[in-house]
């Protein structure tokens, strides 16, 4: 249906196009496997440094074949429907595989960010209630088994654990290469995947078949856990119905084909990576090239080599990978299409991707809660509509904007809070029932906590985050706004806006630069270039030059920190406790 005609800023959900699936995540990848038996659906590549081991080539059917032996290798473990299992790893194939396999066998995967540490990790497997983990044994300096070793009792047997402090969890395996000294060490250790999917002979492909059978749509798949910037992470329930969905409505809004060869550096544990990239993938039949974590040269290898169509990253992935040394070395005339979200993607980023890069954008926009999408810009729309907006809400998906303090929809071009409601929406929160109403209300709107506007044609613009909002001396300021404008001198790789506190105004503007590599940047170069270009209260009071910002591992800069670095180092702390 679209826009209504009332010009508030409210759109109907359209049901033209494709019908919403009724399958699950399993019943996915089979119709995959009987349909294109013999095509490539997972490459691994580019890898020498593994030996082979990531040499990897798997058809939809070896796909299939490797997640039933696992799926069955889960169920030989004890591990009921419903149960909930954990992994914490990067980008591994045995990652794809413990996905597919616990939805066929209608587990629910919690998924761990890998850069998490002791007492993170904790937190994740008490809250969400976990009865077997798969690890990596190291993540980068982490030593991730001394970790888990640490907060368990070993069992008799292999695997099997006992825990005061998770007393849900009762087994642990390993995934990657185990510690070379791990198999030579007398009494208890984790399994090994390859032993734990080997178990799986105990159960019949009868018994997977029956399990399978009673997995439906609307039953929990994954529990994924918010950032966690104020207060404990909340874990969102997601299910089979809304990760197959928003696969399908993303992949045929941004119009994959079968013979695509998708690489993707986003991580599976975040929603970009496991539902718009695995799944959207899937549901295209086309072929994913994952990386086991982002490496801008080795994305420029992958997409150079394997003659990737398309590629899917956060702004600051393509940043790295426009900035790098070797860029011009590698030919990407084979991509089509570079689709980028998860934090706003500025103009000047969009302009350098198709500019140097050859391809076009699409910007995606959405939020874990809503199974990771809500608006896609369409393929046809012009690049300017692409650079001021983030598209159009998908199909079967109803999209508003309100007044936070009212809760009326507001008038089309007019900034509010983004809610929507349809399929798209979580279940709820993992056993928080009082932040779930927080989130989704009683007519079953989900309130995304993101500023926006909506035009008369239903696309929607994003002007930063209700918490981000910075009022100056009564005057709402939207940082996004600011940097924009500021990511535009020439000697500017990258900033962020964000308000400190301020004794007069209550607040002030600060900019942190990063910027470009090897140039010499002031503050008052920065002045002069604001200067009579934007309102002086846009000017910000202060700017600070770092080499980084502070991320999460999906790419995503961690403002809250930039804030707290900020007031120590300004001797802002009465400020802000007054």
């Amino acid at each position: 249906m679209g826009m209504t005609t009332d010009g508030l800023s409210h759109w109907q959900a359209e049901t033209s196009g494709a019908r919403l699936l009724e399958v699950t995540i399993g019943e996915l990848l089979d119709q995959r496997a009987e349909q294109l038996s013999t095509k490539e659906a997972v490459v691994y590549s580019c890898y020498p440094e593994f030996g082979g081991a990531l040499d990897i080539r798997w058809t939809y059917r070896e796909y299939r074949e490797r997640a039933d032996q696992v799926a069955r290798g889960l169920m030989a473990l004890g591990l009921n429907k419903g149960d909930h299992i954990a992994i914490w790893a990067v980008n591994l194939p045995e990652w794809l595989l413990i996905y597919m396999a616990a939805a066929k066998a209608g587990l629910v995967l919690v998924t761990v960010n890998p850069v998490l540490r002791a007492q993170e990790v904790e937190y994740v497997l008490k809250q969400g209630d976990v009865s077997a983990l798969f690890f990596m044994a190291r993540v980068r300096d982490h030593d991730c088994l001394a970790t888990i070793r640490s907060m368990v009792t070993p069992g008799t047997k292999n695997g099997e654990v006992s825990s005061e402090r998770l007393p849900m969890l009762r087994y642990v395996s390993l995934v990657g290469a185990p510690p070379t000294d791990l198999l030579e060490q007398e009494g208890w250790r984790p399994t090994l995947f390859k032993e734990m999917a080997a178990g799986g002979t105990q159960v019949s492909e009868e018994a997977l078949r029956e399990r399978q059978a009673s997995v439906k749509p609307l039953d929990p798949a994954m529990i994924q856990y918010t950032s966690g910037t104020t207060g404990f992470p909340k874990g969102a329930i997601l299910c089979h119905r809304g990760i197959v969905n928003i696969g399908m409505v993303f992949s045929e809004q941004w119009g994959s084909r079968q013979e695509d060869h998708g690489c993707t550096a986003m991580p599976f544990f975040h929603v970009g990576g496991c539902i718009l990239a695995v799944i959207a993938s899937i549901y295209a039949g086309s072929t994913l090239h994952p990386l086991v974590a982002f490496d801008p040269l080795k994305t420029l290898q992958i997409i150079s080599t394997e003659r990737c169509t398309t590629f899917g990253g956060v702004p600051t992935m393509l940043l790295a990978i426009l900035q790098h040394p070797d860029f011009s070395k590698y030919d990407l005339s084979s991509l089509r299409t570079v689709v980028s979200g998860g934090s706003p993607v500025p103009i000047y980023l969009m302009e350098q991707v198709k500019e140097r890069m050859g391809a076009d954008v699409a910007i995606v926009f959405g939020q874990t809660e809503s199974h990771a999408a809500i608006t896609l810009t369409l393929k046809d729309d012009s690049f300017e509509l692409k650079s001021s907006t983030v598209g159009v809400p998908f199909p079967h998906t109803e999209v508003k904007i309100i007044n936070p303090a009212t809760g009326e929809t507001v008038p089309c071009n007019e900034r509010g809070e983004l809610c929507c409601r349809g399929f798209l929406v979580m279940l709820g929160y993992y056993e928080m029932p009082e932040k779930t109403a927080e989130a989704i209300d009683s007519e079953g709107w989900l309130h995304t906590g993101d500023l926006a506007t909506m035009n008369a044609r239903g696309y929607v613009n994003i002007v930063g985050r209700l918490k981000d909002m910075v009022i100056r001396g009564g005057e709402n300021i939207f940082p996004r706004e600011v940097e924009d404008f500021l990511i535009r001198h020439p000697k500017v790789a990258d900033v962020q806006v964000l308000g400190v506190p301020d004794k007069f105004f209550v607040e002030e503007l600060l900019a942190v630069v990063i910027p470009q590599e090897g140039a010499e940047l002031t503050e008052e170069e920065l002045r002069a270039f604001c200067k009579g270009q934007i309102s002086h209260q846009k000017i910000p009071r202060y700017f600070q030059f770092v080499k980084a910002f502070p991320m999460t591992a999906s790419g995503k800069i961690q403002k809250f920190a930039l804030r707290e670095n900020a007031i120590k180092e300004l001797g802002l702390e009465q400020i802000k406790t007054a």
